[in-house]
């Protein structure tokens, strides 16, 4: 059974699976280098069971592959004020990087949730 999981890069949200081939923001690596997302939000396998939800996030490492580096579509923006003959038109290309998803690795329940709380207790002691 494949894992799916909540990713956070570049101040969005993608819901991965292995295999799975996306567009984020821009990388700072190189083609071919493979580079880790640390800020997973989410868990799950496809029936939706076994869900893992982070606190803000998970001891999860998402691995991907950088495939290419692109720039986005040309978008316009235009400032306009009526009526003062102020009109201003510039263009805009996003720097994209396409991924592909490589591994979804769990690491083993180091704390459950009754010593979670044992330890918490503990500091709210001192």
């Amino acid at each position: 059974m494949s894992l799916r999981a909540v990713i956070k890069t570049g101040g969005k949200q993608y819901l991965v699976k292995e295999g799975e081939i996306l567009e984020i923001e821009k990388a700072e690596d190189e083609v071919g280098k493979k580079i880790f997302f640390e800020d997973v939000l989410l868990v799950f396998n496809e029936k939706g069971e076994d869900a893992q939800i982070g606190q803000p996030n998970l001891k999860v490492k998402v691995e991907a592959e950088i495939l290419e580096q692109k720039r986005g579509k040309k978008i316009t923006v235009v400032k306009y004020k009526a009526k003062t003959r102020y009109h201003r038109r510039t263009g805009h290309r996003q720097l994209l990087t396409k991924v592909k998803i490589l591994k979804i690795s769990l690491e083993k329940k180091s704390v459950k949730v009754s010593e979670k709380k044992a330890l918490t207790d503990k500091k709210t002691e001192k």
